[in-house]
């Protein structure tokens, strides 16, 4: 059995991977297990805040669980303030976004874990290029029985989530040509990518006993799904998106994904079947939108109706108002609006590559972005 951990009905919990960049040469710098000493030493009320990641030029941000965006705003502000007044000692600067512009992946350190180890140890070459980073949502569900009808139903916004996250059009000094290139990297690793779409959560328990048995997984938080069940808190996870340069990225990003889940949280109170759509559409809008970002045209529903995706976007903020509304998140549901209109991430990199044909100048735009967001 595969428990489920109930939890209030739309909480909502971060996580937000960062960049440890040297601020002379602005490469990566293996410097977590520095900072996280002096996060014990100097800062041990964010010790459950400011954590490690798999490699040691990484860490991550983990936020308490907040019923508001707002609260996930002042959380992840109080965390970065602690951290960057021990990577200002250090002469460390931060940056997040899906990849760095041009480090190279042979030159990054795994942290010492038995399970980072383990990973790199079975998927070798592709398992020590993952060099990239992510943010991740949690959304709190009610009922068990809820979960996968949501996942299932979440999956047809892989595309609007992929497309306003990208922030990785650069990787190992390369232009890839995607806008996420993130996207196909991750899903590289076993068990990593888009979910199977489960009817009945025995199905899923059945899915999750044959990979322990046959050793595919030795943990359940080994499954590394876009969007997963998250049974030991009692959520939905949604790891679609790159790492995102700016607070309010994040908190655009977050109150989508919230007021999503809510809604069809409420529609399936109230005895609605969600809608789902065929394994190969999810397929092929997420190929789209991490090649194409903003110019995405997305596969709407099961009918094939096909769509640009900025268009899609702008009809769930006005369709999602008094979800916001009931949420207490319009103004950063609303910002999802004004994020599109000055061009997101991956947007704004490739205009900077463009005008100084430098990795180094897009690099100084991401440290730049994540400084003046939280201040």
């Amino acid at each position: 059995m595969v428990d489920f951990a109930r939890s209030p009905r739309s909480t909502i919990g971060v996580e937000w991977e960062l960049a440890l960049l040297d601020k002379d040469s602005l490469d990566l710098t293996s410097a977590a297990e520095v900072l996280l000493a002096d996060v014990a030493q100097r800062a041990p009320e964010f010790e459950k805040r400011i954590v490690g990641e798999m490699l040691t030029n990484t860490i991550e941000l983990v936020t308490g669980v907040h019923k508001q965006v707002s609260g996930i705003a002042e959380d992840l502000a109080a965390s970065m303030g602690a951290l960057r007044t021990l990577t200002e000692d250090r002469g460390i600067e931060l940056m997040s976004a899906g990849t760095h512009p041009f480090a190279q992946w042979q030159s990054q350190e795994v942290r010492a874990k038995d399970r980072y180890l383990e990973l790199v140890d079975r998927t070798q070459w592709w398992g020590r290029n993952m060099l990239i980073f992510g943010v991740h949502v949690h959304v709190g569900i009610d009922s068990r029985d809820k979960v996968l009808p949501i996942v299932n139903a979440l999956l047809a916004y892989v595309p609007h989530l992929q497309a306003l996250s990208a922030s990785s059009p650069f990787w190992g000094g390369t232009d890839t040509g995607y806008a996420s290139n993130r996207a196909m990297m991750f899903q590289q690793l076993p068990t990593a990518g888009l979910p199977f779409q489960f009817e009945a959560w025995s199905d899923y328990e059945k899915y999750v006993a044959d990979m322990l048995t046959t050793g595919i997984i030795d943990n359940i938080n080994e499954i590394r799904w876009d969007i997963r069940p998250a049974p030991n808190w009692g959520t939905v996870e949604v790891r679609v998106c790159d790492g995102l340069p700016t607070l309010e990225e994040i908190t655009a990003i977050t109150a989508l994904i919230q007021c999503l889940v809510d809604d069809f949280s409420a529609r399936l109170d109230a005895g609605e079947t969600l809608p789902t759509m065929p394994d190969w559409f999810h397929d092929e809008n997420k190929w789209r939108a991490a090649r194409y970002g903003m110019d995405a045209i997305i596969i709407e529903n099961a009918e094939a109706d096909e769509r640009l995706v900025t268009e899609c976007l702008a009809d769930e903020v006005t369709r999602l108002a008094p979800v916001a509304q009931r949420l207490g998140c319009v103004d950063e549901l609303n910002s999802i609006t004004s994020i599109i209109d000055r061009g997101v991430p991956y947007q704004r990199l490739q205009n900077v590559f463009k005008d100084s044909e430098s990795l180094a100048e897009v690099t100084r735009c991401l440290i730049s972005d994540l400084r003046t967001s939280y201040t």
